[in-house]
């Protein structure tokens, strides 16, 4: 069993940055790659990135892509969504996830295929 639970969301202005946390327990995040996804009100929950395994390849969206960067530190078993130039259209709750699958699997399997997730939290982009 994996624990997932995210923070540093806030409000913040559009032009923006917030850096978003994930950290694990329970397990080795090592173990898993590691996704973000998103949901806004009325929206089905997105793929926003996701990390493999070691750090070593990361996939976006093309939404944010030049715009987020994730990283991880398994040493800290902790997941970072570094959030730039934010938009208005960004707010939503995000979530991390946790799946033994490969980072480019996370990014076209259906949410609900992933085996662990965290509770979200809130993101908003003021305009």
């Amino acid at each position: 069993q994996v624990q997932l639970e995210e923070s540093g969301g806030g409000l913040v202005q559009a032009g923006g940055s917030l850096r978003l946390s994930c950290a694990a327990s329970g397990r080795t995040l090592s173990s898993y790659a590691i996704g973000w996804f998103r949901q806004a009100p009325g929206k089905e929950r997105e793929f926003v990135g996701s990390i493999n395994r070691s750090g070593g390849s990361t996939y976006y969206a093309d939404s944010v892509k030049g715009r987020f960067t994730i990283s991880r530190d398994n040493a800290k078993n902790t997941v970072y969504l570094q959030m730039n130039s934010l938009k208005p259209e960004d707010t939503a709750v995000y979530h991390c996830a946790a799946d033994p699958s490969t980072a480019q699997a996370m990014g076209v399997m259906p949410p609900a295929g992933i085996e662990y997730w965290g509770q979200g939290t809130q993101v908003t982009v003021s305009s």
